[in-house]
């Protein structure tokens, strides 16, 4: 028995290890730069989440965000301070091993401890899968979710959700299973909006350099940032109320 505990510890160990050599995943200076403090945006590393809040304005709300696997929550900066610049406070869970499937339920760190805030969740690639989990548990909690470059599974499933839900992807994503992303929109809700970006590709939902298996983006990362922040914030001013 403790033989076979062994074995399986040490298998997780190097499909982790391996996970880590073989994306690259360090946040690049662009990134860096998001993660500043402004004289808008407040930006805080605290209990294990990236807080990002709005200064010398109302929160309009709150939203929680998944990183994808083996992805730094800093690579997610300059989206988080996007909507941030734009009234919305933003919390990137920072997950255990990088990995959001063992942090399922972060999101429930920050919204049992902040009841006065309303609250979407979103995520990229796994971490919006994760996301989807965490909703399909708390449903009556949450007022939407978003998913970039990802989509909601069987055990996620949204299609009873009474909450909208929105689902952006690029056309040059390499990473992205798109026959799963598209059978599986069966578990989205009802009023899901659709949004593709041109030329954009996996891993410039982050901010963290080339992916291995991603297609090379014909639009800079500051573009695609630019069209995920714009979209999701036009879904939260006219989806979520």
């Amino acid at each position: 028995m403790k033989k076979t505990l062994w074995i399986i510890l040490v298998a997780l160990i190097l499909v982790i290890g391996g996970g880590y050599f073989y994306f690259n995943t360090s946040p690049n200076n662009f990134a860096e730069e998001a993660g500043n403090s402004t004289k808008k945006v407040d930006v805080v590393d605290d209990s294990g989440f990236l807080m990002f809040t709005p200064l010398n304005q109302n929160v309009k709300e709150s939203v929680i965000f998944y990183p994808g696997a083996f992805i730094d929550a800093l690579s997610y900066a300059p989206m988080a301070k996007g909507l941030a610049d734009a009234g919305y406070k933003v919390y990137i869970a920072e997950m255990p091993l990088d990995l959001a499937v063992f942090g399922k339920n972060k999101a429930a760190d920050i919204m049992d401890t902040n009841t006065d805030e309303h609250f979407v969740i979103g995520g990229h690639s796994l971490g919006g899968a994760m996301a989807a989990r965490f909703a399909h548990d708390n449903m009556a909690d949450l007022d939407g979710i978003f998913f970039l470059a990802s989509y909601a599974d069987e055990k996620g499933s949204l299609a009873k959700a009474d909450f909208p839900a929105l689902s952006i992807t690029a056309t040059r994503d390499g990473v992205l299973n798109w026959d799963t992303y598209n059978k599986n929109k069966k578990f989205l809700p009802e009023n899901t909006t659709f949004v593709s970006i041109k030329g954009g590709n996996h891993a410039q939902f982050g901010a963290y350099g080339k992916q291995n298996g991603d297609n090379d983006a014909t639009i800079s990362v500051a573009k695609q940032t630019e069209e995920t922040v714009t979209a999701i914030k036009d879904w939260l001013a006219l989806a979520v109320k």
